[in-house]
């Protein structure tokens, strides 16, 4: 199992960063990155779905699986209520 993502830290998925949180988890994507750790995010919204939804598509654009692990509860909970939770990889 890969370690959990160096490139990704971030403190907040929010609207008012999603533009540089996505540029920066793609690029990580892009690097090899398969996983990435989200304890660090101390402020989430509806965008941080979003996020890992297109960073999701980036990593199965190149062939590979992405993971999230210590996802926000509340982002968790928009999965579960949006009926993504299942397009998302949880380790």
């Amino acid at each position: 199992m890969a370690e959990a993502n160096p490139m990704l830290s971030l403190e907040a998925l929010t609207f008012d960063n999603a533009q540089a949180a996505l540029a920066q988890g793609c690029a990580a994507v892009s690097a090899g990155e398969t996983e990435f750790d989200l304890g660090g995010v101390k402020a989430a919204d509806s965008s941080a779905l979003a996020l890992m939804l297109a960073w999701q598509r980036r990593a199965q654009g190149l062939g590979r699986s992405l993971k999230f692990i210590n996802v926000p509860a509340n982002v968790d909970a928009l999965a579960k209520l949006y009926g993504v939770d299942g397009l998302l990889g949880r380790a």
